[in-house]
């Protein structure tokens, strides 16, 4: 009988080609927010998934063995994103882990990226801190983790390799900062994808953080030139002594045809040394690792074509949602309903000029500007899928409200208690776009900094 995996990400470049080679092998659920038109003949299932609902997440995760997850979540899912794409993936990781908990699954590949070794882990990039709080969430629930820590994977699709291609093809003098002289280990696609099949069931590596990549030590400088050379073009790669990460952005961004939100976190992680680890490195497996200059000709081989996605549905809801996820420290080890209950103190409090507040005996609870009985904003507490660390709350009333059957709030701890992150979702206004998004949405993000300020300051005698 075939194992069940659910990907999360199957519609992104691993995902595709991990389908792609393996869908005989396993039986496939491949998880997406868009429906398949057609899922006949596709030789896997595809499954339509909110990955921000924990009900949505543990339903597509039913009758499944295990998981490989492969969210980064670097757009924005509704129109106005509040937050962190660093926030959204832990908030995100943190609701898969209690899916797959939910669902005794076995256990989650998660494929990651290397970490530095030279500094401390609060030194690292934002994007190379953000994997590891992922690996970290996923693994809180106590469904075995396996993480695979890779640099630059090299392969058709891949935004990194193609990054360097568009560099290569456009430029025919390269000026390298001195960041380009870090030194990595890239991996290629078809290794990748290898290893990742020989952890799936391996108990050898339940719980454990694995660095891939090929043997070869290669600077980013050096890449470029393997990439020319894949490429038969000739190029002057000029080495400069400056190590300008802004200046650098906009040069990648510009010449490499990539957004600046991919390229941002992608150039402050390329500053590190991201080697691999004796002590952590691919052990379960002999791997014949293909070296840089393959792995680029492999993926400039024209046929090599990343595999074509089915054709989905188009989202059916409201345009003009908002989805505003905050962090807070929770030094205090405070649990999610105490600070729920604070935050119903607090604003009515803080804004005891206009604002009071209502609670009734469930715990639900109206926001009145000054004494208009209808509230601006009602929420409707969900006790049988709220306890000591998580606080939900629907948003089913309020005049500052278009849809009262669409978004929620919520409180939660994150990471064993060390955060604490307060997130609405889904959240329809019902001013105009224009004057929403420039007056209550700027006094949402500074009412929910207040709070977290006042968090940070509290004292138990509630001074």
């Amino acid at each position: 009988m075939k194992k069940k995996i659910a990907i999360a990400g199957a519609g992104g470049y691993i995902g595709r080609w991990f389908i792609d080679r393996f869908k005989d092998c396993y039986d496939i659920i491949a998880l997406s927010r868009r429906a398949v038109v057609d899922a006949e003949d596709l030789g896997v299932t595809w499954k339509q998934v909110e990955l921000f609902s924990i009900t949505s997440t543990t339903n597509a995760l039913e009758g499944v063995d295990y998981a490989i997850y492969l969210i980064h979540s670097m757009s924005a899912s509704t129109r106005l994103n509040q937050g962190s794409f660093q926030d959204t993936d832990l908030l995100l990781a943190d609701n898969f882990a209690r899916a797959a908990a939910a669902n005794g699954i076995k256990q989650i590949v998660y494929l990651g990226g290397i970490l530095p070794k030279e500094i401390a882990t609060e030194a690292i990039s934002v994007h190379l801190r953000s994997r590891l709080e992922v690996e970290e969430a996923l693994a809180s629930k106590g469904v075995p983790v396996t993480a695979l820590r890779a640099g630059i994977i090299v392969g058709p699709g891949g935004s990194s390799f193609e990054m360097m291609f568009h560099l290569v093809n456009k430029l025919p003098v390269l000026i390298c900062p001195q960041w380009t002289l870090s030194e990595t280990q890239a991996i290629s696609l078809e290794d990748t994808l290898t290893i990742m099949d020989s952890c799936i069931g391996n108990a050898n590596v339940y719980g454990k953080a694995i660095e891939i990549g090929a043997p070869e030590i290669l600077t980013y400088k050096r890449m470029l030139e393997e990439t020319a050379r894949a490429m038969n073009k000739k190029r002057l790669i000029i080495s400069v002594p400056i190590f300008s990460v802004g200046f650098s952005k906009l040069w990648v961004s510009y010449f490499g045809k990539t957004p600046m939100k991919l390229v941002s976190p992608l150039v402050e992680s390329l500053k590190h040394t991201l080697t691999v680890s004796p002590e952590l490195a691919f052990k379960e497996k002999k791997i014949d690792y293909l070296d840089y200059q393959s792995a680029a000709q492999k993926a400039l081989d024209p046929h090599a074509i990343l595999p074509k996605l089915p054709k989905f549905k188009s989202l059916i809801g409201e345009e003009n949602t908002v989805r505003s996820i905050q962090r807070f420290p929770n030094t205090r080890h405070q649990s999610a309903l105490w600070v729920a209950n604070r935050y119903k103190v607090w604003l009515p409090t803080f804004f005891s000029f206009l604002i009071n507040a209502k609670e009734n005996s469930r715990g639900d609870i109206g926001f009145h500007l000054l004494s208009f009985s209808k509230p601006m904003l009602q929420l409707t507490l969900i006790p049988d899928r709220s306890d000591m660390k998580r606080q939900l709350f629907y948003i089913t009333g309020g005049w500052l409200v278009k849809r009262f059957d669409y978004g929620w709030l919520e409180f939660r701890e994150v990471l064993d208690g060390k955060y604490m992150i307060t997130a609405i979702h889904e959240f329809v206004p019902r001013l105009p776009w224009f004057i929403y998004v420039n007056t209550q949405a700027r006094i949402h993000l500074w009412v929910m900094n207040r709070f977290k300020r006042y968090l940070e300051k509290f004292r138990f005698d509630g001074r």
